[in-house]
């Protein structure tokens, strides 16, 4: 029965830790992603004004 609950343990200690890990992940990606996304619409601001003269 011990065994059985050490195995439960860690199981849901490696289940938490890859939760832990996957919403830092999809943070980062989060960023990433919206910054590149700020900076490629600026860069199509910059290019409309020289398409509408």
């Amino acid at each position: 029965m011990v065994e059985y609950n050490e195995k439960v343990y860690k199981k849901i200690t490696n289940g938490g830790t890859a939760g832990i890990v996957l919403g830092v992940l999809c943070i980062i990606f989060g960023i990433t992603l919206g910054t590149i996304s700020i900076v490629f619409g600026g860069n199509m601001l910059a290019i409309r004004r020289h398409l509408v003269d």
